[in-house]
């Protein structure tokens, strides 16, 4: 199992890629062109608990700066 840079496993993933799409971008305080991927990551830092914590993740890339941006898709 693989971390990420905010210490979050990754498990599971299917990326997507979605081109030509604009968001704003708060680095560049402008619309830029983003790449949007969307991943399973783990919330939990205990093996233990690992298969219950997996939720899916809206990752924003700016295609400009590289500023990302992660957003938790199931706030249940």
């Amino acid at each position: 199992m693989q971390r990420d840079a905010h210490g979050m496993s990754t498990m599971a993933t299917t990326t997507t890629d979605i081109d030509d799409l604009t968001e704003e971008c708060d680095e560049c305080d402008q619309q830029t062109p983003h790449t949007i991927t969307v991943k399973i990551l783990t919330e939990s830092s205990q093996p233990e608990n690992a298969q219950y914590s997996r939720e899916p993740y809206r990752i924003s890339e700016c295609r400009v700066c590289g500023d990302t941006e992660r957003t938790r898709m199931n706030n249940a």
